[in-house]
């Protein structure tokens, strides 16, 4: 199936006029991107070619029936520029159980990685080595086959496109624990990475930044009595030494990031709690000055630290700490990402 991987190369680099001291996120493309189209029920060869808008029907059923999913990876040079991938088989695997909870054809892990791989050498230029930057990598599929009718697509677009940045969050990280909407619901498609997800956020987000606030923390969908994730990340809690996060479910993503922290503070001797948290132990504890830390996790970001959080027209601050358990973590995490330390975990992959 990927016996070669067709390369079409750009006439003509665009990275010459990238500032890569000064990069946003996610906003400044690479010069080129991966496709990979199914049809007649498999999935044809790979192309990499020239970064450039695409085609579609406007009956593409992407438009009427959302079957649209995606994943977030990073790369990293090391000293010796070495191309550094972390725990890529983890996202083909999640992007795959996204693909068959929203009906789309799974794809192979040949075409995933083969595919990434290339892609990386193509581009492998476009990779920042300054510290706190990498190339944001985004494999995506999507319905492309047309019809008004409701039901799955026959047709479906693989692509991925990278795109080199700097930090996600800058400065403080101030939310608000949301008390009217949800995030998802049981038996609903939470723990998959579907673009539906992400856009039923942005309204109450946008309120909550009326408000005053960066974020929302999403309590659950029954009660909103249960902290269950932070904006677009997993949520960490610290209560005195205690690090916990919220068990994965239906409604909750089961984070890379996340897994790698619980493994990384078992193994430094913190104290973990995988178990639901309820907004009113948050509070409480808030009161009483044990509540340490707070911080959403995931791909982008890594770990983003909470200063503080309102619930009920009221604000609670977080202490600042010397030593965070978030500042330790992250160290770990970056620290094996970019090659700087052993990998006891296998994680790390050369490409």
């Amino acid at each position: 199936m990927t016996s070669y991987i067709e390369i079409q190369r750009i006439e003509k680099s665009k990275i010459a006029t990238v500032d890569f001291d000064n990069l946003p996120f996610g906003s400044v493309y690479s010069d080129h991107m991966l496709e990979c189209n199914f049809k007649d029920g498999t999935w044809q060869k790979p192309v990499i070619k020239p970064f450039a808008p695409i085609s579609l029907d406007p009956s593409a059923k992407i438009f009427h029936y959302g079957q649209s999913i995606f994943e977030g990876m990073k790369a990293y040079k090391d000293d010796s520029e070495n191309t550094l991938l972390f725990r890529p088989l983890d996202n083909w695997k999640r992007l795959n159980k996204s693909a068959e909870r929203l009906m789309i054809p799974e794809i192979p892990e040949e075409i995933f990685m083969e595919g990434l791989k290339t892609l990386l050498k193509v581009d492998s230029d476009w990779i920042p080595r300054n510290p706190g930057s990498s190339l944001y990598i985004r494999p995506f599929m999507f319905a492309t086959g047309t019809g008004f009718h409701a039901s799955p697509a026959n047709e479906y677009k693989f692509i991925i496109a990278t795109a080199p940045s700097g930090a996600y969050f800058a400065g403080k990280v101030k939310v608000l624990i949301e008390e009217k909407y949800a995030r998802a619901a049981n038996g609903g498609v939470g723990y998959a990475k579907a673009g539906g997800n992400y856009a039923a956020q942005f309204y109450p987000t946008q309120l909550a930044i009326e408000k005053g606030y960066n974020q929302v923390v999403w309590t659950d969908d029954n009660t909103h009595q249960f902290i269950e994730e932070a904006g677009a990340m997993n949520i960490f809690v610290r209560i005195n030494n205690t690090l916990i996060t919220s068990p994965t479910s239906d409604r909750i993503l089961d984070g890379i990031t996340r897994k790698s922290i619980l493994q990384i503070a078992e193994d430094e001797g913190i104290k973990t709690e995988v178990r639901k948290i309820s907004v009113g132990e948050v509070v409480k504890a808030a009161k009483e000055g044990c509540l340490l830390e707070m911080f959403g996790a995931g791909t982008a970001a890594v770990i983003s630290p909470i200063t503080g959080f309102g619930y009920q027209e009221n604000d609670y601050e977080l202490p600042v700490l010397e030593e965070s358990f978030a500042s330790q973590l992250k160290k770990k995490i970056t620290d094996i990402q970019t090659n700087k330390i052993e990998d006891p975990y296998g994680w790390r992959v050369i490409v």
